[in-house]
């Protein structure tokens, strides 16, 4: 009886040919080139702000005291203040935006069929595009001329709901496409209703994702100008209540300081810059430690 050869033979791999070479080559340096033009304008930056505002940002009290009492010409007091502005009202965006965004998500990917998941969709696709100039005047007609609330912090984070809302639903509907069907499938087959599989199962799959596009989606609200300049006054003194009063931002500061001629004038400005640029790298950098950790202690 003749044996039949069962050996699986490896696939045999061919040389590119010099014509192919040459195309990859080419390829990978203009790939590379237009690489290095995109990064030219942001490492600029970066090495602008860094050389005219290092100084400011390593000056003693820089991070610790405001400019309450301090004259336009003097290299004194800091941006503690503008810090706790920027974080406050941050921080109050992401209260609300941060479960809205999340629910409409889920709904979207979980729930959503017919007409109203279509126009919630639609909905959301339109404040994504909307500028930030619109949402403050929005806010502002709304909040202040309507209703006759003041000028204050909470009416710019209604402002920054506006602009991170679509962000976090975008953000969180991706990472929820990505969480495989099996795992919603084996639930379902334990007999386990699909609201508690979106809690235990779906949700904490994605949730490494999902908490890394909140903190970037926070890093991008906080450099915003138009609702500062809009929806609330500058204060050069701190001011705790987010409900009435002026209340200043690293943003709004470095508009005001604009219109500094002194030399201390300048040197704060660039200094609220590099600041703004540090708590906003500090947020990548944490989004991307916390993606990691979330994603090897899950695993």
């Amino acid at each position: 009886m003749t044996s039949v050869d069962t050996t699986v033979k490896a696939p045999t791999f061919h040389p590119l040919s010099p014509i192919r070479k040459i195309k990859n080559n080419v390829a990978t340096t203009l790939f590379a080139a237009a690489f290095a033009l995109a990064a030219v304008p942001l490492v600029w930056v970066l090495f602008t702000v860094v050389e005219r505002g290092f100084t400011a940002v390593i000056r003693q009290g820089w991070w610790t005291k405001s400019l309450a009492g301090v004259l336009p010409d003097q290299f004194a007091g800091g941006v503690y203040h503008a810090i706790y502005g920027t974080v406050v009202q941050a921080g109050i965006a992401a209260l609300l935006s941060v479960p809205l965004g999340i629910m409409a998500a889920i709904y979207l990917v979980e729930y959503g069929r017919g007409t109203f998941a279509k126009v919630t969709t639609f909905m959301v696709d339109i404040l994504a595009g909307v500028p930030s100039i619109v949402a403050a005047l929005f806010i502002f007609a709304l909040w202040i001329s309507t209703l006759r609330f003041k000028q204050s912090a909470l009416a710019v984070s209604l402002a920054l709901v506006l602009l991170m809302l679509p962000v976090v639903v975008r953000n969180t509907e991706e990472m929820l496409k990505l969480v495989p069907d099996e795992l919603r499938e084996a639930s379902y087959a334990l007999g386990i209703p699909k609201w508690k599989t979106i809690l235990r199962v779906v949700v904490p799959t994605a949730l490494p994702g999902i908490i890394s596009g909140l903190l970037l989606a926070l890093a991008r609200v906080m450099g915003e100008t138009a609702p500062v300049l809009v929806l609330v006054g500058y204060a050069r003194s701190i001011n705790f209540n987010a409900l009435d009063g002026n209340m200043a931002s690293l943003p709004l500061l470095i508009y005001t300081e604009l219109t500094n001629p002194e030399a201390a004038g300048r040197a704060r400005v660039w200094g609220a810059a590099l600041t703004l640029i540090l708590i906003v790298g500090a947020l990548y950098v944490a989004a991307a430690f916390v993606n990691r950790y979330l994603t090897r202690h899950r695993g």
